[in-house]
């Protein structure tokens, strides 16, 4: 099967139930078991479709899991180190767990902050904290992260590369070419039926929509 020209990277949040008290605006992207389950069965078969998922929800491993593995997936999972344990969070065993299942584990930072407003001492903890315990713990190194609310600019992005990481997720739709450093991401939303998958699976965006897609994305790496 010939490789992909692009790709189309989705963020799943949350699934189900709310096991906790949300965020303000997070329930706008928290779906439903039925949602999760149309998503998973129209990117099967589909290798210009990736699968993340962000913020460490207890649902990764009790939802999540059990159904990428009925249909034969896989998905890269980053986690807030920071929080791991807390009330409707993985633990350290949920995220073994997803290592023993043959998911990929990265970073979503330590505490879910913002990188555009943190100093240099939370920074490090975001980064270089994060990273090093979800190395230790999965057994293996962690070179990838997704970046708190796509909240980026030059200085976030050099961080980074600074820190040698080799992959780095944002949140600023469309498709992404499958090697690129900055990897832009579509995430589910509260509102998902099937027309919304088709649009962003098989869409075909006008040029206004991705020439103001393009100016974004130039506008956050240079901005700062």
């Amino acid at each position: 099967m010939a490789a992909a020209r692009s790709v189309v990277n989705l963020t799943v949040h949350g699934i189900g139930p709310y096991p906790r008290t949300l965020d303000p605006g997070e329930d706008g992207t928290w779906v439903t078991v039925g949602q999760f389950e149309q998503v998973l069965d129209a990117v099967m078969g589909r290798p210009d479709v990736r699968i993340t998922f962000d913020d460490g929800n207890a649902s990764d491993v009790e939802i999540a899991l059990p159904r990428l593995r009925e249909r034969g997936l896989t998905a890269e999972f980053f986690v807030l180190a920071g929080l791991l344990g807390q009330p409707g969070r993985l633990d350290a065993d949920g995220v073994r767990e997803l290592v023993r299942a043959g998911m990929r584990v990265g970073s979503h930072g330590w505490a879910h902050r913002d990188w555009r407003r943190i100093g240099r001492q939370e920074a490090d903890e975001e980064i270089a904290r994060a990273n090093a315990l979800l190395s230790d713990l999965t057994g293996q190194p962690v070179t990838r992260v997704a970046i708190p609310f796509g909240s980026y600019d030059r200085h976030v992005l050099h961080r980074l590369r600074r820190a040698g990481l080799s992959r780095a997720y944002t949140s600023d739709g469309g498709r992404a070419r499958p090697d690129a450093w900055l990897q832009a991401r579509t995430s589910l939303t509260c509102d998902l039926d099937d027309a919304w998958t088709r649009a962003v699976l098989d869409g075909r965006p006008s040029l206004r929509t991705r020439a103001r897609r393009v100016a974004a994305r130039a506008f956050k790496r240079l901005r700062g």
